[in-house]
This record gives C-alpha cells, sequence and structure tokens, in this order.
C-alpha cells in the first residue's frame, strides 16, 4: 500500500510558529524588579571577584612553593 507522505511546512510557517512560541513563552517570565536586578548583579560581580581573589592567592601560593623546591 502506498504511504502518505507528510510534507514539511515552509520555513516561513515554522519561523512563524516559533516566533508566536516564544512570544507565549515570554508572557509567562515572571521578571525582576529593577531593585531585584540591581541587588543580583552586584551580587555577581562581588562573587566573582572573590572566586578571582581566591584563584589568584592560591596560584601565588603554589607559584611560590614550587619556586621553593625547584629553584
Amino acid at each position: 500500500m502506498a504511504e502518505q507522505v507528510q510534507k514539511k511546512p515552509s520555513v516561513f510557517k515554522r519561523f512563524a510558529k516559533f516566533a508566536k512560541e516564544v512570544r507565549s513563552e515570554l508572557k509567562k517570565v515572571i521578571w525582576p524588579s529593577r531593585s531585584q536586578l540591581i541587588t543580583y548583579t552586584l551580587t555577581v560581580i562581588v562573587v566573582c571577584l572573590l572566586v578571582g581573589a581566591v584563584i589568584w592567592l592560591f596560584d601565588a601560593l603554589f607559584g611560590f612553593l614550587y619556586s621553593l623546591v625547584f629553584a
């Protein structure tokens, strides 16, 4: 028996469906307030600086120990 082949929708129809679904999902998002956004941003910056400082300290410590052992 002959099977029915389903034709794929055109690129434009698929893009229109995608854009419609994106818009639908964005309506469900709970956006942070301005004060929350500032608080979260500052928290991320401070944590990044702290992690960077810890990595720098360990790097300096291991570099010093390396120079003591192999120099």
